[in-house]
Order: structure tokens, then sequence, then C-alpha cells
């Protein structure tokens, strides 16, 4: 990958982390230091297909816990409205 490719993936993989909540709960998700997932981030060393690949799985199973949680919030109000 070039310079500039690693640079965009970078800063995907640190909106990816803020989406997570932070380094602390996307290293308990990725199942990866805090120190490494910062040096990925700060391209303090390269990125792997291997990674994303992770993080995409990742959060698609933090969106299906979200929708998850939303459902059950909304059922729980609409048993306290009846």
């Amino acid at each position: 990958m070039t310079g500039s490719s690693q640079q965009q993936l970078a800063e995907h993989l640190a909106h990816c982390i803020q989406v997570f909540g932070g380094i602390t709960a996307a290293s308990r998700r990725l199942g990866i230091d805090e120190r490494a997932l910062r040096r990925f981030a700060n391209l303090e060393r390269p990125l792997s297909a291997r990674l994303l690949e992770d993080t995409a799985k990742a959060l698609r199973l933090l969106a299906e816990e979200a929708a998850t949680a939303a459902a059950e919030a909304e059922a729980m109000a609409e048993a306290e409205q009846a």
C-alpha cells in the first residue's frame, strides 16, 4: 500500500476506535493491546488487511448488540406506558 492509502486507513481506524468508545474499548473488542492499537493508528506499525477485517467484524457485532439493546429499551418503555 502506498503511504497515502496507509494514511487513509489509519484515519479510518481512528474513526472506528471512536465508534467503539475509545482505545480501551476498541482494544477489548479487537483483542489487541492498547499500545499496539495506538501504534497502528499512528502508523508506527503497518496496517494489515486482517486488522481491518477484524475491525469490520467487531463493528458489525457492536451494531447488532446496539440494535438488540435499543429494541429491549423500546419494549420496556412501552411496557411502562401500558
